[in-house]
């Protein structure tokens, strides 16, 4: 009796150990990728920012690239003006997502849902370039709007479009529509219809049941839409360039102009990072905003 009960006990270890072996070898490519791609290239900027050229080859601790940034006006004018711009992006976004994710979650069925989530993706299926050099060809001097501005009246000669803030929210929006309609659509799409007519029935109109029933119900994906679209719009570099110019002042550039141009990796590696702790900082702020959590919301979207 005891050698039958000691084989299930020793049946059993050996399952779990097997279970825990498949399941770190099921985990090993994403955690390769995760150290070697992310965690290690951060590891290395954090020390090249932490460290100042002395001679050729010859380095020493310093936080001289942080108190270049601190000491002239361009870069916290540039890091401050990019931070306000992508937040801005990032609200723009969310009011024009919004309607067309409640369109596809709730007000069409069938082969019209899947005609409009096509439309939407259909942008992406082409390079980011192709579509930032399309927006130049339909704004810049000799291009159609300002063509369709003369013909209509509104103005007198072909107008510049390109090279302004508005021109570059435009760009930014455009770029970034699809990553807030996502997550809007899986929240939208688990909210009971029978709680929005209940609502109706117990006297309850549009602004309010908007206010109290849907946006609660879809904040998670709200929120996870904002982190993606507020990061990607923070990080961009090569629309905000083509579309703003030489007088761009994006943040992302100043970082490239310092790793590129200048080859001072130092600068560039402290820039790096206070891009990073920017965004999160912000992400984290939204997060304690709206009571939320990373990871639930994460999980709900």
């Amino acid at each position: 009796m005891q050698a039958a009960v000691a084989l299930p006990a020793t049946g059993s270890g050996s399952t779990s150990a097997q279970a825990r072996l498949i399941l770190l070898l099921l985990l090993a490519p994403a955690l390769i990728w995760l150290v070697g791609l992310i965690v290690l290239p951060h590891i290395d900027l954090a020390v090249l920012s932490l460290r100042e050229r002395i001679a050729p080859r010859q380095y020493a601790p310093s936080f001289a690239q942080y108190r270049t940034f601190v000491e002239e006006p361009l870069y916290w004018h540039t890091f401050v003006r990019t931070a306000l711009m992508s937040i801005l992006a990032t609200g723009i976004t969310l009011l024009l997502a919004f309607p067309i994710a409640w369109t596809i979650a709730k007000l069409v069925r069938g082969r019209a849902k899947s005609l409009l989530l096509v439309m939407c993706l259909i942008p992406f299926w082409v390079s980011e370039t192709v579509r930032t050099l399309g927006w130049m060809i339909l704004l810049r001097e000799s291009g159609v709007m300002p063509a369709v501005l003369v013909q209509l009246g509104i103005t007198a000669a072909p107008v510049e479009l390109l090279y302004r803030d508005a021109t570059i929210l435009v760009g930014l929006v455009y770029t970034s529509m699809l990553f807030m309609v996502v997550p809007l659509i899986s929240a939208l799409e688990s909210l009971d219809d029978t709680l929005i007519e209940a609502a109706y029935d117990l006297g309850g109109n549009g602004p309010s049941i908007l206010r109290q029933i849907v946006i609660p119900h879809a904040a998670p994906g709200i929120l996870a839409g904002c982190i993606v679209v507020f990061m990607l719009t923070l990080g961009n570099y090569l629309t905000p360039t083509l579309l703003g110019g030489k007088n761009s002042l994006w943040f992302t550039e100043q970082i490239y102009t310092q790793f590129i141009t200048r080859f001072n990796w130092e600068q560039g590696a402290a820039f790096g990072f206070l891009l990073l702790g920017l965004s999160t900082a912000i992400v984290w702020i939204g997060l304690k905003l709206t009571g939320q959590k990373f990871g639930e919301v994460m999980r709900r979207s």
